[in-house]
């Protein structure tokens, strides 16, 4: 008795896919982040000079990798649950609270979207009144705000991070799809 059991499964490995390849750029950019602290900090201890801009980069990318991991952490039910009492019930009923779980991350991840495209809008300074209006992006800011050692653009920091909370969002909300068919099953499926 699943609401589109086909399509959800089609839609599934399309988003699983999509998961996949922001999960990997987000190791890549660790990955460069871990190697860069190596080089600064060795710079450091040999040269006395580190990398111009470490700091801002570990911080901002870290940032940036964590939204590209939320999306597979979410399809794939890698969140921290405590599952002690739900493992008691019945498998509808521990679908049903499966399905609680999506759908408050999905409110969630709604949320956090939204609040990411109000910054993103605060930092970003381009754009007609009347375009940024229809967009909900509010006043546009007096001058550039940048980071204060490599001045890169806020606004830009804010606009990758919002596609990352943006296709989590997505996913949170296939999620609840999937989910609702879960218990309409009367099971969870593995992921």
């Amino acid at each position: 008795m699943a609401l589109a059991k086909a399509a959800q499964d089609r839609v599934g490995r399309g988003i699983e896919a999509i998961a996949r390849w922001f999960a990997y750029a987000g190791g890549l950019i660790l990955a460069f982040l871990a190697i860069m602290t190596v080089v600064s900090i060795l710079g450091r201890a040999i040269f006395e000079q580190n990398i111009p801009g470490d700091y801002e980069m570990i911080e901002h990318g870290c940032a940036l990798a964590v939204f590209f991991f939320l999306p597979l952490c979410q399809l794939k039910r890698g969140h921290v649950t405590v599952d002690i009492l739900v493992d008691a019930f019945p498998s509808r009923i521990k679908a049903f609270f499966g399905f609680l779980g999506d759908l408050l991350i999905a409110i969630a991840a709604v949320v956090i979207t939204r609040q990411f495209w109000l910054g993103f809008g605060e930092k970003f300074p381009f754009g007609s009144d009347g375009l940024r209006d229809a967009l909900g992006m509010g006043y546009r800011p007096f001058f550039p705000e940048t980071t204060y050692e490599l001045e890169i653009p806020i606004w830009s920091l804010y606009g990758v991070a919002w596609i990352g909370a943006l296709f989590f969002s997505i996913v949170s909300v296939y999620t609840v799809w999937r989910s609702l068919n879960w218990v309409l099953d009367g099971k969870e499926q593995p992921v």
